[in-house]
Protein backbone atom coordinates (compact mmCIF):
# COMPACT_ATOMS: atom_id res chain seq x y z
CA UNK A 1 0.00 0.00 0.00
CA UNK A 2 1.49 3.17 -0.70
CA UNK A 3 0.50 6.05 1.00
CA UNK A 4 0.45 10.01 -0.27
CA UNK A 5 0.02 13.00 2.21
CA UNK A 6 -1.80 15.79 -0.14
CA UNK A 7 -1.63 19.11 1.12
CA UNK A 8 -4.09 21.48 -0.75
CA UNK A 9 -4.81 25.39 -1.45
CA UNK A 10 -8.67 25.77 -1.50
CA UNK A 11 -11.09 29.06 -2.30
CA UNK A 12 -11.41 29.88 1.45
CA UNK A 13 -14.90 30.09 1.39
CA UNK A 14 -15.74 26.92 0.12
CA UNK A 15 -13.71 24.67 2.69
CA UNK A 16 -16.19 22.28 4.17
CA UNK A 17 -17.46 21.80 0.31
CA UNK A 18 -14.58 21.10 -0.81
CA UNK A 19 -13.16 18.67 2.18
CA UNK A 20 -16.50 16.72 1.62
CA UNK A 21 -15.78 16.05 -2.05
CA UNK A 22 -12.38 14.94 -1.91
CA UNK A 23 -13.55 12.51 1.52
CA UNK A 24 -15.83 10.76 -0.57
CA UNK A 25 -13.61 9.67 -3.20
CA UNK A 26 -12.26 6.19 -3.43
CA UNK A 27 -8.27 5.62 -1.99
CA UNK A 28 -9.03 9.06 0.21
CA UNK A 29 -8.63 8.04 4.07
CA UNK A 30 -9.00 11.01 5.63
CA UNK A 31 -9.44 14.90 5.29
CA UNK A 32 -7.90 17.09 7.77
CA UNK A 33 -8.74 20.89 7.84
CA UNK A 34 -5.85 23.01 8.89
CA UNK A 35 -4.35 26.27 9.83
CA UNK A 36 -1.38 27.49 7.62
CA UNK A 37 -0.09 27.74 3.94
CA UNK A 38 -2.49 24.89 3.13
CA UNK A 39 -6.26 24.73 3.62
CA UNK A 40 -6.46 20.84 3.52
CA UNK A 41 -4.81 17.69 4.14
CA UNK A 42 -5.87 14.52 2.54
CA UNK A 43 -4.50 11.03 3.02
CA UNK A 44 -4.37 9.13 -0.12
CA UNK A 45 -3.85 5.21 0.25
CA UNK A 46 -3.17 3.32 -3.60
CA UNK A 47 -1.99 0.21 -4.56
CA UNK A 48 0.63 1.31 -7.08
CA UNK A 49 2.60 4.45 -7.68
CA UNK A 50 0.32 4.81 -10.71
CA UNK A 51 -2.65 5.09 -9.11
CA UNK A 52 -1.36 8.12 -7.22
CA UNK A 53 -1.95 10.07 -10.61
CA UNK A 54 -5.60 8.91 -11.24
CA UNK A 55 -6.25 10.39 -7.65
CA UNK A 56 -4.19 13.37 -7.28
CA UNK A 57 -4.14 15.34 -10.81
CA UNK A 58 -7.17 13.38 -12.21
CA UNK A 59 -9.80 13.61 -9.25
CA UNK A 60 -8.43 15.87 -6.28
CA UNK A 61 -7.56 18.70 -8.39
CA UNK A 62 -10.13 18.85 -10.79
CA UNK A 63 -12.88 19.67 -7.52
CA UNK A 64 -14.23 22.87 -8.12
CA UNK A 65 -12.55 25.22 -5.75
CA UNK A 66 -9.19 22.98 -5.42
CA UNK A 67 -6.78 25.38 -6.04
CA UNK A 68 -2.93 23.82 -5.58
CA UNK A 69 -1.80 20.70 -4.40
CA UNK A 70 1.75 19.52 -2.96
CA UNK A 71 2.13 15.64 -2.71
CA UNK A 72 4.20 13.54 -0.71
CA UNK A 73 4.70 10.22 -0.57
CA UNK A 74 5.58 8.34 2.48
CA UNK A 75 8.33 6.09 1.92
CA UNK A 76 7.28 3.80 5.36
CA UNK A 77 4.41 4.14 8.33
CA UNK A 78 5.10 4.42 11.64
CA UNK A 79 2.16 3.98 14.20
CA UNK A 80 0.88 3.69 17.58
CA UNK A 81 -1.62 1.29 16.27
CA UNK A 82 1.27 -1.20 14.53
CA UNK A 83 3.13 -0.71 17.80
CA UNK A 84 0.48 -2.54 19.85
CA UNK A 85 -0.10 -4.98 17.13
CA UNK A 86 3.34 -5.88 17.41
CA UNK A 87 3.21 -6.18 21.12
CA UNK A 88 0.64 -8.02 21.75
CA UNK A 89 1.48 -11.54 19.11
CA UNK A 90 1.78 -14.14 21.07
CA UNK A 91 -0.36 -12.72 24.48
CA UNK A 92 -3.28 -14.29 25.50
CA UNK A 93 -5.66 -11.46 26.54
Amino acid sequence: MITAIVLIKTSVDRIPEIAEAIAALDSVSEVFSVTGTYDLIAMVRVAKHDDLAEVIPGRISKIPGVEATDTHVAFRTYSQHDLEAAFSIGLDA
